[in-house]
């Protein structure tokens, strides 16, 4: 089987450095052509199947990154939800470096550690991310592709599972706006990660975007 694991694209939030978990926030103009561009990436290839969070940003950037023709096929999973991170969701990191510092440091150096204020920790997430990631994969063939449209701290628990590394390791690896993970493997258990943070289809090289909300 084949996945391709996707981030949807920027959001204002993003842009402006919110954290923004579960609000609902929609999609950029930039984050929409990020989406658009994905989807022209994706226009020849076969998927069987797609699925995405439910949450606005990133049901706008499955929908796009299909094409319409293919949406009718999209399902959802509250599973692939972004981390909640309750408390501190609107709030810029410098108003939480203010009201919340200690765990803002934390989230930094031991993110494995950190559960957020009203919200979820990286374990909880993991635990319902994995099994809709797997409700997801069933049933796929050999030959068959998933689109999988989720968040920026779904996707790297998700690959951190896949990889062998911890969740302390997190920060490891980035997952840019409508970036593109390749996986190929017989099973969901046995997943070789054949692309990581690819974006290569709306930014340059050396031209990412680094956000600091999360």
């Amino acid at each position: 089987m084949r996945i391709l694991l996707a981030r949807h694209g920027e959001t204002p939030w993003n842009a402006e450095g919110r954290y923004q978990g579960q609000e609902d926030i929609l999609l950029s103009p930039t984050g929409e052509a990020q989406a658009r561009s994905l989807g022209e990436r994706l226009r020849e290839v076969r998927i069987d199947r797609a699925v995405a969070s439910p949450l606005a940003r990133a049901r706008r950037t499955a929908e796009l990154a299909l094409g319409e023709a293919r949406v009718p096929m999209l399902a959802f999973d509250e599973g692939l939800m972004e981390i909640a991170h309750g408390e501190w969701e609107g709030l810029l990191a410098s108003e939480i470096r203010q009201r919340d510092g200690e765990r803002l440091r934390a989230w930094r150096e031991a993110p494995d550690t950190v559960q957020m204020p009203g919200g979820e920790s990286l374990p909880q997430v993991l635990q319902r991310a994995w099994p809709a990631f797997e409700r997801a994969a069933s049933g796929l063939g050999a030959d068959d592709t998933l689109l999988l449209v989720a968040h920026d701290a779904v996707n790297r628990v998700l690959l951190c599972r896949m990889l062998g590394i911890p969740l302390s390791r997190l920060w490891g690896f980035r997952q840019a706006p409508a970036t593109l993970n390749l996986l190929e493997g017989a099973d969901v258990e046995h997943l070789d990660v054949v692309r990581l943070n690819d974006a290569g289809h709306h930014t340059a090289l050396f031209g990412e975007a680094v956000h600091r909300a999360l």
